[in-house]
């Protein structure tokens, strides 16, 4: 039976963080870069892909750069399920900027560190990249694209951390410069509801399946 919100049919989205990269470590901006899961993003993907083994997931949809695409796969595994790839889920394109570490940025280019610190809708980062009101216009034009068909059903969408961050601001009402208070942990699980109305917040941020060690997981 379809569930239903307020006598309307809803669509389930899980939204989840790619795992871990090298680069997540060093603090380095990724952007659209193609950069891969380490080991433990690795790990990370198998931890959700057990979670998330007995929950019911109609589709898979994921950004197309592998450390959000591989992270799904480790789920779509479980589920005998084939991803659909979406560019639009990619990360925010950062420009020049990518490649470098929040410390260079703010050394060789202080202005504009300002204005990406106070988070300036307009902002655009030089070389070609998103400003956040770019970027939101891209996740609200895709949301009801995906979420639409699937009414009645749960889907999963592995994505990043600046999609994820918009994602949370749409369904809690939270502007674009309003301070983040909120965890964007790779591959903590997100629960939101999709109506044609918008999206609601079910739950954040829950990373119980990280809580074991390596050596737990693999006992």
């Amino acid at each position: 039976m379809p569930l239903k919100l307020l006598g309307m049919d809803i669509t389930r989205i899980l939204a989840v963080r790619h795992g871990e990269t090298a680069w997540n470590v060093d603090t380095r901006i990724q952007g659209q870069i193609d950069i891969p899961l380490n080991d433990h993003g690795r790990w990370q993907a198998q931890q959700l892909a057990k979670v998330l083994a007995n929950e019911e997931i109609h589709a898979i949809y994921a950004s197309d750069l592998s450390r959000a695409f591989d992270t799904a796969q480790a789920v779509a595994q479980v589920h005998g399920l084939t991803i659909t790839p979406q560019t639009r889920l990619r990360e925010r394109h950062f420009g020049e900027f990518q490649g470098s570490t929040w410390d260079d940025i703010q050394h060789q280019w202080p202005e504009e560190a300002e204005q990406w610190r106070v988070r300036h809708p307009e902002w655009t980062p030089r070389g070609g990249g998103e400003s956040l009101v770019m970027m939101q216009e891209r996740i609200q034009h895709l949301i009801d694209e995906l979420a639409a068909p699937h009414q009645g059903q749960q889907v999963l969408w592995v994505t990043h951390g600046g999609v994820l961050d918009i994602l949370y601001r749409l369904a809690s009402g939270q502007n674009l410069q309003a301070p983040r208070t909120w965890g964007l942990r790779n591959t903590a699980i997100n629960r939101l509801l999709w109506t044609p109305q918008g999206l609601q917040l079910v739950g954040w941020a829950d990373e119980a399946h990280l809580d074991q060690t390596k050596d737990e997981s693999s006992a």
